[in-house]
């Protein structure tokens, strides 16, 4: 230390801070305003955190250059003691910045910050985080975006932070609806990013189309190995077509008329698909049936139980029906009935049905053999007639005789009971002179 009267303070140069002692001494502090010079200075070393508040601190403030607070004055005459009390207290304050100076150098990084694909800017920062320094930048990110290195990671000086946002692609792929998102700015990248192979297919946007943050709707159809089936013939072909109707025009195949495909021709053809063309013929049939005809039956109390009279045969009637015929691949299918038409209506029957008690017997004929003459007569036979068409039942009936009996209708008409009753009341009047050729039969 120097004798009172022989004081001289040497230049000091501290982290860009500089007292001069000359003739016209002043104190130079750089980007500083306004800063309250204190009287008492700590000289305990600052921790980490209080170095990096004052440095931020710092930052805010160091705007333009601060002159002294004191004006210069000249250089004092050795030896006043008014001189180095003025002169301490300015020291200990130039001591005091040149340690928050140290700290703000110590603790300003240099980083990279590239957002969404723009020019990257180099910054300084205090920040210590990735979060803390896109909080400073004003850039926030959402749940579908990517920030590398992620959220919350330490920064260091050199670092390089990316931001790339999210983007919603409404995406069809051969027919597959879904919404997807990617951080990928142009259609070639998202889909290179979804592992879509591009090569050969169809995209409703150009691949160098780019994404905006609102969305794209794109539908991609990949190329497909399909097979037709077609007049004999097999038709193999790559496409990216969105239906089995445009990859048939593609392969060269017309439909005609009715023809069409084993499956729908407005669906998606699938990968390594085979189609079958079916050629169809449609023609129309016409044929005429037999329309059955009705029995109306009617009781009769003049005839015996169990007998009936036909006051009028039954006739068919004729119906003509439509028929359409399909005809695929040169194979007939089963007709379809489309429409009939009666021609001629059928004709009912007509029966009489007798309610008559029967007699039980006819005297005088029980003991004969009534079935040998049956068998002589007709063969056994109830609806017998002769080659004339004259005699007719099991005993050969002509009709005059057979209503003399009080039978109704034609005598083979009528039941096989009914017909040997008659028979039985003939016998009881004539004998068997009505059978002149089988009568002896009834005897034995």
């Amino acid at each position: 230390m120097a004798l009172p009267g022989a004081f001289h303070e040497q230049p000091t140069v501290a982290d860009g801070i500089c007292v001069d002692t000359g003739a016209a001494p002043a104190v130079h502090v750089p980007t500083m305003v306004d800063v309250p010079l204190p009287l008492v200075v700590d000289r305990q070393a600052p921790t980490r955190a209080d170095a990096r508040r004052a440095a931020k601190r710092r930052r805010r403030t160091f705007t333009r250059p601060l002159r002294a607070a004191n004006p210069p004055t000249p250089n004092p005459p050795a030896g006043k003691p008014e001189t180095l009390r003025r002169l301490v207290p300015q020291a200990l304050v130039v001591a005091f910045l040149a340690g928050g100076t140290t700290a703000f150098v110590a603790h300003d990084k240099a980083v990279r910050l590239s957002v969404d694909g723009g020019t990257p800017r180099t910054l300084h920062t205090f920040a210590d985080d990735v979060t803390e320094l896109l909080a400073d930048e004003g850039v926030t990110v959402g749940a579908h975006d990517h920030v590398s290195p992620g959220p919350g990671s330490e920064l260091d000086h050199g670092d390089e932070v990316v931001v790339r946002y999210g983007r919603p692609v409404t995406f069809t792929l051969d027919g597959h609806h879904r919404r997807v998102w990617t951080t990928a700015d142009t259609v070639d990248e998202a889909l290179r990013r979804l592992g879509v192979r591009a090569e050969g297919a169809y995209l409703s946007a150009s691949r160098s189309t780019r994404i905006a943050r609102t969305g794209l709707t794109l539908t991609v159809r990949t190329e497909r190995t399909v097979t037709f089936m077609a007049d004999g013939q097999e038709r193999t072909l790559r496409t990216n077509a969105a239906t089995v109707h445009e990859a048939l025009a593609q392969a060269g195949i017309t439909l005609h008329g009715q023809d069409t495909t084993s499956v729908a021709p407005g669906t998606f053809p699938r990968d390594g698909q085979t189609i079958s063309v079916m050629r169809i013929t449609d023609t129309r049939e016409v044929r005429e049936e037999s329309v059955p005809y009705a029995v109306e039956r009617s009781e009769d109390p003049e005839l015996f139980r169990g007998a009936e009279v036909v006051d009028r045969a039954g006739r068919n009637g004729v119906r003509r029906v439509t028929y359409a015929v399909r005809t695929v691949n040169g194979v007939r299918q089963r007709p379809r009935r489309t429409g009939e038409e009666l021609v001629h209506p059928p004709v009912s029957r007509v029966v009489r049905t007798g309610t008559r008690q029967r007699p039980a017997s006819v005297a005088g004929t029980d003991g004969l053999d009534w079935g040998a003459l049956a068998a002589c007569e007709s063969g056994g036979r109830p609806g017998a007639v002769d080659a004339s068409g004259t005699y007719g039942g099991l005993y050969q009936f002509d009709v005059q005789t057979w209503r003399s009996l009080g039978g109704g209708g034609r005598p083979q008409d009528a039941p096989a009971a009914e017909q040997t009753h008659r028979a039985k009341k003939l016998y009881v009047q004539r004998g068997a002179s009505p059978w002149p050729h089988c009568g002896r039969r009834l005897t034995g």
